[in-house]
């Protein structure tokens, strides 16, 4: 790492100088003190470096001003690595090979596999490992060579190229990424405090393009991995850490407890988006650890502690050999992939309801109408009066939208929209008023049809005291007096002396105050 920086700084269009032409260092720096006493630029130098000093010594006082001083001062020091410019924060980091990681871990929350308690769905994971898989094992000539390689990697990076072959490759739109921090990941959010960003060796999931057209960066804290990379790995659900041989399988531990913390947060966010949670005690994410001939896996999940604040759990589920036999061999790798397709599952199950909340929201489902329009009495067209159509047009699950990218509108009235738990609020106050009209005006055709025993109710509840106002003539009033005379036996009185004709369709025709008279 100095060598780099050294390279760096030496950098230029000048040659080095000859150690015999470095010795004037001494009264380059006699002659800046006397700059500083006469009172030269040496002074504004002082005044800048004492600025310095004092904002390093009260770190709480730092404001968005001071961390744009420390930004302007070291401009020129931009070549700096991830790990070093997290140090130039106005809070330094901690990686997690650092001393003193694993005290502030445990302070955000994050309990190793001691502290932690058994998730309530530790038996079906463990069923889910150790499910037979359809496609065959491998060899016994291939677990003997695996022993031969994994022995001789001389260190972590040989290790995890030797052991991705026993992993499972998916088409595209599901990627991994192999050893990168989680830049994009939000700071300060509790888990993280302190800490550098998670860097997992290995995590995999969606494609944050899978997600189109929903902003799931937008609206999902935590959900994109990697900063600026628009097809960044996305609410992932399986993580993995490597050591190479002799490797420290406890600092791997405490690792994925890390990756694993992060991984539930933005699923938890992500269901919290949509008003949704997991079951308490459910553990949807998982993480493993090897150093090529130990496998250990762990669920993690979130409860809250006894302070309020949220713990994340690290719960061992599972621990083979890779190197013992080849029947624990068989073991750890169908339980890597089955692993694999369970996190995989859970991305697709996930990505699919946040298209489908984000559909919902964006369709708007009942449009406002300007305050009275709706008539007082319903309408005599023999049509719905609102225009419904059948619900599955409005409530279609992912196949379709695959088969129509471009959303449409929610039709109207949908009763899985009214009774939807993620509607927004928003949008909700914006349709409360015309939805309580029109599910009046439904209650009361659905009245009308199924009953003609009270028409007095259902024309009260119609016009409520309100002003009535006159529907149309009706086909049949405007027929000559012989027509009416016909189908005179299919009109009938209303208390108030008016007369109502109940039609197939639950609508209603009013007469006209002069037919009432002539009738009467």
């Amino acid at each position: 790492m100095d060598d780099k920086h050294g390279s760096q700084e030496v950098s230029g269009t000048e040659p080095l100088p000859a150690d015999d032409e470095q010795s004037p260092v001494h009264p380059e720096t006699r002659k800046r003190q006397q700059d500083d006493d006469d009172g030269g630029g040496g002074a504004e130098w002082q005044i800048n470096r004492a600025r310095t000093a004092y904002l390093a010594s009260k770190p709480t006082r730092l404001t968005r001003k001071n961390l744009a001083l420390f930004d302007s001062k070291g401009a020129a020091k931009k070549t700096r690595t991830h790990c070093e410019s997290d140090n130039s924060t106005s809070t330094k980091t901690l990686s997690t090979t650092a001393s003193g990681f694993a005290i502030q871990a445990r302070q955000n929350g994050i309990l190793d596999p001691l502290d932690s308690k058994p998730p309530e769905n530790l038996e079906d994971m463990r069923k889910r490992l150790a499910e037979p898989r359809s496609t065959a094992s491998p060899p016994e000539s291939e677990y003997e060579d695996y022993v031969h390689t994994v022995g001789e990697a001389p260190n972590e990076a040989t290790m995890v190229g030797e052991m991705l072959p026993l992993l499972k490759k998916y088409p595209k739109g599901y990627k991994r990424a192999l050893n990168q921090p989680f830049t994009a990941f939000p700071r300060g959010v509790g888990l993280n405090n302190g800490l550098s960003a998670p860097q997992p060796d290995y995590v995999e999931g969606l494609g944050m393009e899978e997600y189109r057209p929903f902003p799931v960066d937008k609206y999902v804290d935590g959900a994109v991995l990697y900063k600026d990379n628009p097809r960044s790995v996305t609410l992932p659900h399986l993580a993995g850490e490597w050591k190479g041989a002799g490797g420290d399988m406890r600092e791997a531990a405490l690792q994925s407890g890390y990756d694993g913390a992060a991984l539930v947060y933005a699923r938890n966010q992500a269901l919290a988006y949509q008003g949704q949670s997991d079951p308490p005690g459910h553990a949807s994410i998982t993480t493993f650890t090897t150093n090529g001939t130990q496998l250990n896996f762990y669920a993690h999940y979130a409860t809250l502690g006894e302070d309020g604040a949220l713990e994340y759990h690290q719960y061992p589920v599972s621990s083979t050999s890779l190197v013992n036999s080849h029947e624990e061999h068989k073991k750890g790798r169908k339980g890597l992939r089955n692993e694999q397709d369970h996190a995989r599952t859970l991305s697709y199950e996930l990505r699919d309801q946040l298209k489908e909340h984000d559909k919902k929201k964006r369709s708007g489902g009942l449009q406002p109408l300007a305050e009275g329009l709706v008539p007082s009495l319903p309408e005599p067209t023999g049509e719905p009066h609102d225009g419904h159509v059948d619900d599955d047009q409005g409530d279609g699950d992912y196949e379709m939208d695959e088969q129509q990218p471009t959303y449409q509108p929610t039709p109207p009235i949908s009763s899985k929209h009214k009774n939807s738990k993620t509607h927004s609020h928003s949008s909700h106050s914006s349709h409360s008023s015309h939805a309580s009209r029109h599910l009046q005006h439904s209650r009361h055709l659905h009245k009308t049809t199924h009953s003609s025993k009270d028409p007095a109710a259902a024309h009260s509840s119609i016009n409520n005291g309100s002003q009535k106002r006159k529907a149309p003539p009706s086909r049949g009033s405007q027929s000559d007096s012989s027509h009416r005379s016909k189908h005179e036996n299919d009109w009938t009185k209303h208390e108030t002396g008016r007369l109502y004709r109940n039609h197939p369709d639950g609508t209603i025709t009013w007469r006209e105050d002069d037919e009432n008279d002539d009738n009467d």
